[in-house]
Formats: C-alpha cells, structure tokens, sequence
C-alpha cells in the first residue's frame, strides 16, 4: 500500500557537527506501506538521518517534513506519531518490564492498556519476564523490551537503529514479523542494519548512504546482496582511508 503523501521526507538536508558535515544534500521521501533499509559504513550518516527523522536533532539546512509539516517545528505533535528504537533502550531498569509498558502506554494514551501491554510481551516473547526488572534482563531481552515500547501506540513510522543488536534466534523473529507487520498494516519503516539479510527480508527500498551522500535508492527486488555488500565494503574502506 502507498500513501498519497509521504509520511517522512528530507529535502537537500545538510547536517553539520562543528565543523565537520555529517550529511551533504541528502533527500528521500518515505510513504506509507514502505520500509527503506538505510546501509552503509560506520560513520557514513545513517544515525543521523534517522535522528533528524525522528526529531531528535534539526538539520543544518534542507527541511525535514513529517505527516505533512515540518518535523522540527511541530515536534511535539510529530513524536506522538512515530516510534523510536534507538541504541539507548529509553526503558527505566528499576522497573518491570509490565510497569515499563503501561508507563509508556499511559504517557501515549493508549486504550485498553491491559490488552496492549500483555499483547506487546507477547509480540516478543517477554511474557513469562513480565514481572522481571528491566534491568536484570540481558543485552538481547531489553532489546526486545525496547522494541515493544517503540510499538505500543501503533505508531505510523517506526524508525529504528540496528535494532537486530544483541537479538538471539527468537529476538531476530520477532523483530522481522513486527518490521513486516508495520508495513503490513500500511505504517512506514526507516530502520538501519548491518544483516544485508534483515535488510532484503523486510525493505521495500535500499538506501546505501556514503560519507553523507546518498550513493543508492533502489527498490528491494532490483537489489542483488553481493553487489551492496561490495559497495559497503568500498565505503568503509574510504572512511578507514
């Protein structure tokens, strides 16, 4: 399914740290019923366009619009819209994984609590580790945890950052049927990864971003894995050059 409108889109956004720029002319639209798998090297940008999507940062030139309006001017009203996952969890440890969704489930008003708390556990496997402390869990269950607060509201973007870290085998599964499930129920997904077989399995769109550059924007069945990989391999090299 395609939206008329896109849901997120970056129009000849530069970014700029200091200074060093982190992202020269970057722009793409992403829509309803989309998922772009943004890849690329260590320190080519891919951070930093999810978080100028998300609005946790604003750009240094270009514009940023979300749903219609710009991103950072109505970032209140946008934040509501989107889910985030990113590499901080954005879960509070001294309490359990239950009190951790219902907290955020109150703070995002979400209906019925109790059904939409306990159908989130279940969505990742964390059911029989309601009770548990979120910060006795592992590296790979508050990855899980982080990833059911990011999806509690139904959020109509969902944007997260290498979310398969530290997932084991049951981790991994979840998290593809809840990346295939937004697109699925027509949301959008801008999620970056290093798996190139996430990224194939889930996208609908490859975005390969070098030295902040957008080198490629290509649909998913166009795109044959070895030569991405290779052109990852080349990006890294340069950064490493």
């Amino acid at each position: 399914m395609q939206a008329e409108a896109a849901f997120i889109q970056l129009s000849n956004v530069y970014k700029r740290f200091g200074a060093r720029v982190v992202l020269r002319d970057v722009s793409f639209a992403l829509a309803g019923g989309e998922a772009i798998a943004l890849l690329g090297a260590n320190g080519a940008g891919k951070t930093t366009v999810l978080r100028l999507a998300a609005t946790l940062t604003r750009p240094t030139r270009g514009n940023v619009m979300a749903f219609g309006v710009d991103a950072w001017a109505e970032r209140r009203q946008v934040r509501a819209r989107i889910g985030i996952v990113a590499h901080q969890p954005y879960v509070y440890r001294e309490l359990t994984c239950r009190e951790n969704l219902w907290f955020f489930a109150t703070m995002f008003n979400v209906a019925d609590r109790e059904r939409v708390v306990s159908a989130a556990l279940e969505r990742v496997g964390l059911t029989e580790r309601a009770g548990q402390r979120a910060g006795e869990l592992s590296r790979g269950l508050l990855q899980r945890l982080n990833i059911a607060r990011a999806t509690l509201h139904e959020p109509a973007a969902l944007i997260l950052d290498e979310p398969d870290t530290g997932l084991d085998a049951v981790g991994r599964e979840a998290l593809s049927s809840v990346m295939r499930g937004q697109v699925d129920r027509g949301g959008s997904l801008l999620f970056t990864t290093h798996s190139l077989e996430l990224a194939l399995l889930v996208a609908t769109r490859v975005v390969v971003i070098r030295e902040g550059r957008i080198e490629l924007d290509a649909n998913a069945k166009h795109i044959v894995g070895a030569d991405v990989a290779e052109m990852m391999i080349d990006a890294a090299e340069s950064v490493e050059a």
